[in-house]
């Protein structure tokens, strides 16, 4: 079930900082899946106060590091605000907590974005991950993951179209899309379960969760990347790919193959990134996003419906990526 949330205890908080000001008003941030964030102004001026509802302060503490550490290399960043004992994570009844300066900016898609624009972030992506293979330390590799077992997908549609089929209420619109696209679904993999990826190897550090929600923008200029939850050692093509992928895909489904290029081609020269890198990439997250079905599992299994509006986008795109592989290949790599 979604969960529900506390209000933050923000008088204690701002004890913790010393000379935050007076609390004026504390509004939740509407976006966001993950955690939970609020806009506070006080006498002293606005914060973004964050609420890491799985938090761990010494990853937490990591991710602030590295951003602090990134802002010195010109990464556009919000790292957070130290409180009165030099620590950037407050842990109070055992919930963790972070305040970072209010950015004021504007989140942007890919449709928002010019080709100038798409080049300036892929060069941003491409920043980052140069970044951070010089502020983090070297991790131990991971051993290499597999990709999805056909087998197991095909499990989960029917367990999918089970849950379709027992469902109590009347079916609407979007249940009608989800068994149209999970019967769909299972006859792209009967057709193209010859094309799994083979094992994977990890490659530097990542973001981990490069998507519009996570850049603000002030005019045409990036701002701030934000919500660094997710930082971690794995494949640095495989998250441009998936960034690309979530900015110019179009409601029909459709990838802005124009967009795409320019952002690949920036993409490739920050990062150093060859072009076998990128097409290996895409064939990796076409197979992940073929075999994927979190928005479905969020809705029937957990009952939590925040991720709905993402579906009918994200479905299309598998089937049109399929039926384009060769030219979306091209974009990337080319």
């Amino acid at each position: 079930m979604p969960r529900s949330y506390a209000t933050p205890p923000v008088a204690d908080l701002l004890h913790r900082y010393g000379s935050e000001g007076t609390v004026l008003s504390c509004e939740p941030v509407a976006q966001g899946l993950l955690n939970r964030g609020y806009r506070l102004a006080t006498t002293h001026g606005d914060f973004f106060l964050k609420h890491h509802l799985d938090g761990d302060p010494a990853a937490i503490s990591r991710q602030h590091r590295a951003t602090r550490r990134l802002e010195a290399l010109g990464v556009p960043v919000a790292p957070p605000l130290a409180g009165t004992d030099g620590a950037t994570v407050t842990v109070i009844g055992g919930r963790c907590y972070a305040l970072h300066p209010w950015i004021d900016g504007k989140h942007r898609d890919g449709a928002q974005l010019s080709t100038a624009g798409s080049r300036r972030l892929g060069a941003l992506l491409g920043l980052v991950h140069t970044g951070l293979e010089r502020v983090m330390e070297a991790a131990a590799a991971p051993p290499p993951y597999r990709s999805a077992d056909p087998a197991d997908t095909f499990a989960v549609i029917e367990e999918l179209l089970g849950c379709l089929a027992a469902g109590e209420r009347p079916r609407d619109a979007f249940d009608e899309l989800a068994e149209h696209r999970l019967r769909e679904r299972r006859r792209l993999l009967e057709r193209h379960a010859h094309r799994r990826p083979p094992p994977g190897a990890t490659g530097g550090w990542v973001h981990g969760d490069f998507h519009p929600l996570n850049l603000l923008y002030r005019g045409a200029e990036p701002a701030a990347i934000i919500d660094w939850d997710r930082l971690g050692v794995k494949p640095r093509a495989e998250e441009a790919v998936r960034a690309a992928v979530i900015f110019f895909v179009q409601p029909t489904g459709e990838l802005e193959l124009v967009k795409v290029r320019a952002y690949a081609r920036a993409y490739r020269r920050a990062a150093a990134a060859g072009s076998a890198e990128l097409a290996a990439a895409v064939h990796r997250v076409w197979w992940e996003r073929l075999n994927d079905f979190w928005v479905l599992r969020w809705r029937y299994q957990l009952g939590d419906r925040r991720a709905d509006a993402l579906f009918p986008a994200a479905s299309a795109l598998v089937v049109w990526w399929t039926r384009h592989y060769d030219a979306v290949c091209e974009a990337f790599a080319g």
